[in-house]
């Protein structure tokens, strides 16, 4: 089932699963849309929402509105009408860093918060701008050689290699669904709130209340590595690896992922 918020002109996607408690919304990466989580069923009502400027059927939508205090704004609101009980957030890449925004925005709204590959952000000065200035190369490069060429090239990025392991049909489905996006809206996602670009959240994690889950994989070492600064840096955090797995541990896991979810939601739902 799909439902439909509108906030500040723009209409946000909402795909619905199961019914009951615990209440789960889920944020999505770079690329992807809210039915990245459609094999992902955990026990309770599931949220999938599909973030500003990512539906594959939108316009060229303003570029500010990628801003991680505009997104926030909006998602907050959406939340808040979605449950009146804290949520569990999950969020993935992109998302787990949007994650992260909201719940040391909106910590009221957030009961569990789980990362999938995420990061708080960028501490060195130097290294953010060296980031901000790739992030705005690849978003140069989407608007001059498309969208299809830059997808087809940032697929066989090291950091997605451990996905070939899955079938044929699955990777495809993939691409298609990466390629189907509005180029413009992609470009404007680097530019406004990459991980160059997002607010350096390092020294506020310790002021981070809700319980947080970080999941990695194994074979993603830079995010793993991340993940352990962010466990050792987050009051009450915990995290999980898993084995032979790469960067996109739902799309890579998803049994063993819900099976993960179900146990961390599982006092909420007794």
């Amino acid at each position: 089932m799909q439902r439909f918020f509108t906030y500040a002109g723009y209409s946000y996607q909402i795909d619905v699963q199961g019914a009951g408690s615990p209440t789960w919304v889920f944020f999505h990466g770079f690329l992807g849309t809210g039915q990245d989580f459609t094999s992902i069923r955990p026990r309770g009502t599931s949220y999938s929402i599909t973030l500003y400027g990512f539906r594959p059927t939108d316009s060229v939508v303003p570029a500010t509105g990628f801003m991680a205090d505009r997104q926030v704004e909006a998602l907050q609101t959406l939340v808040a009408q979605l449950s009146r009980e804290p949520v569990n957030i999950v969020g993935y890449s992109m998302g787990a860093r949007l994650a992260l925004c909201f719940a040391l925005t909106a910590p009221q709204l957030v009961h569990h918060l789980i990362l999938e590959s995420g990061t708080a952000g960028i501490q060195d000065s130097t290294a953010r701008r060296q980031r901000q200035q790739s992030d705005a190369h690849q978003a140069a490069l989407i608007e001059h050689q498309g969208l299809a060429s830059f997808v087809t090239n940032w697929e066989q990025l090291p950091l997605f290699q451990s996905q070939r392991a899955v079938s044929k049909s699955q990777q495809h489905h993939m691409h298609q669904m990466r390629c189907a996006h509005q180029p413009d809206n992609m470009a404007n996602s680097l530019r406004y709130f990459g991980t160059g670009t997002m607010p350096n959240h390092w020294p506020h994690l310790s002021q981070l209340q809700p319980e947080t889950t970080i999941i990695t994989g194994e074979l993603d070492q830079k995010f793993t590595r991340l993940g352990r600064s962010l466990t050792n840096t987050i009051p009450r955090a915990t995290q999980l690896v898993y084995p032979a797995t790469g960067h996109n541990v739902h799309f890579e896991r998803p049994r063993a992922y819900t099976q993960a979810l179900n146990q961390l939601g599982k006092g909420d739902s007794e």
